[in-house]
């Protein structure tokens, strides 16, 4: 049994600081292709959660570069491409979808195309060749 006395010798947990070498270090070794966080993290005494949280962090901080650099340097317009307009040649008329109901028995094989807008006719002619 443990008293008060025996769980006052044990010294408070500190939290570790890591600097910030380490912890680009840390996440460019998990941009690697194939790399996992977490192991990468477990291999280094860190929580994968924590090492989520630095990244994120990183790109926070070079997306602030980039806007500084893009601020700092006069803006650079780029040729944005015209519209074309075609004309299309020949216009081919378009069918209506049809339904394609295939019925075998023994070694004959029906095979009727209907037209989606006759699909109701189509249920009632299935109904009465199929009774």
């Amino acid at each position: 049994m443990h008293t008060n006395e025996e769980a006052s010798e044990v010294a408070p947990r500190r939290r570790r600081r890591h600097s910030d070498e380490f912890k680009a270090g840390l996440v460019a070794a998990c941009s690697q292709p194939g790399v996992s966080i977490a192991s990468v993290a477990l291999a280094n005494g860190v929580n994968a959660n924590l090492l989520r949280r630095w990244m994120g962090g990183l790109q926070r901080v070079v997306a602030a570069d980039h806007d500084r650099a893009a601020s700092a340097t006069p803006a650079v317009t780029a040729a944005q491409p015209a519209f074309v307009a075609l004309q299309v040649r020949g216009t081919a008329s378009l069918a209506e979808p049809e339904l394609r109901i295939e019925l075998k028995r023994g070694a004959t094989t029906v095979m009727v195309n209907w037209p989606f807008s006759a699909i109701a006719a189509s249920a009632a002619w299935l109904r009465e060749i199929l009774r």
